[in-house]
């Protein structure tokens, strides 16, 4: 017994009529009665008693034509589904975001809600060391990170160049790594950004020995003690736009070419749902790449 004989059974038991339900079947007849016979030689039961051209259903019949229903109704839901999966309609968009912030993923969220309401999200915020971890093991799908970063066996699309700015509580027209010295840094921690070694580094390459009075991993938390007057920070542009607010203010640093390159990786030669092609194309359209 196959899902072709129950919906030639399904067929037969509505129409009450061999004619009518091959007719409805688009085929002829006697394969039709055929495929009845062998059906109830095969489960061993009369499904349908004859009256002339008239059938009825036995009680055997009734039994299986609920049945048959539901089974054949349940594989043409389980077709549909699959079809609005590929097509992106339904599925999971899982995604993992850098501590550092990415700029307007809340409104590259909302576009990719509206357009496909029925997908479900799954947002993970961490380190980009951690979120690579996470892609390879396959606990997300693709991920917004931030270089340098080793991302062997990863896939890499280059979204944006974000500069680096000094940050304080007073608005300063322009500054020079060796002016920055004099500042108490609150910098982003070690732990999985890529940024602490670009600070460094620039420092090291004009043989500069920045005043580094803490390290901090939390964006939100690092913007408060700048604020409260602890000391000053450098961070990407887009990070002081997201977690800045009042009292803060951003000053270019003229001697130093200081980038952070934002991205997205995912597992290279693996493959990529419709649900995240989606979203990478709003992703594309809104950074404008």
């Amino acid at each position: 017994m196959d899902f072709r004989q129950l919906r030639y059974f399904i067929a037969i038991a509505e129409e009450k009529n061999i004619t009518a339900a091959a007719n409805r079947l688009h085929m002829s007849q006697p394969p039709l009665s055929m495929q009845l016979k062998q059906l109830e030689e095969e489960l061993g039961v009369k499904l349908v008693e004859r009256n002339g051209k008239s059938m009825a259903l036995t009680d055997k019949g009734e039994v299986l034509y609920r049945h048959a229903l539901q089974l054949v109704n349940n594989l043409e839901e389980v077709k549909n589904e699959l079809q609005e999966t590929e097509e992106g309609r339904k599925g999971t968009l899982s995604v993992g975001l850098n501590t550092l912030s990415v700029p307007f993923f809340s409104d590259m969220l909302q576009k990719y809600h509206q357009k496909y309401p029925h997908v479900s999200l799954k947002v993970v915020q961490n380190d980009s060391f951690y979120l690579t971890d996470m892609v390879k093991s396959r606990s997300i799908e693709m991920a917004f990170v931030r270089l340098p970063l080793e991302h062997q066996g990863l896939a890499y699309h280059h979204l944006l160049n974000d500069p680096f700015v000094f940050v304080y509580t007073k608005s300063i027209e322009s500054i020079s790594l060796k002016e920055i010295t004099e500042f108490p840094l609150i910098i982003p921690s070690t732990e999985g950004l890529g940024s602490y070694n670009t600070i460094l580094n620039a420092f090291s390459k004009q043989q500069l020995q920045p005043k580094i009075i803490a390290e901090c991993s939390d964006m939100h938390v690092l913007m408060e003690m700048v604020r409260a007057g602890m000391g000053a920070t450098i961070v990407p542009e887009s990070v002081l736009k997201v977690y800045g607010g009042l009292h803060l203010f951003p000053t270019i640093i003229r001697d130093a070419d200081l980038f952070s390159s934002l991205g997205i990786i995912w597992l290279e030669h693996h493959f990529i749902s419709t649900p995240a092609k989606n979203f990478m194309e709003i992703v594309k359209k809104v950074l404008g790449n």
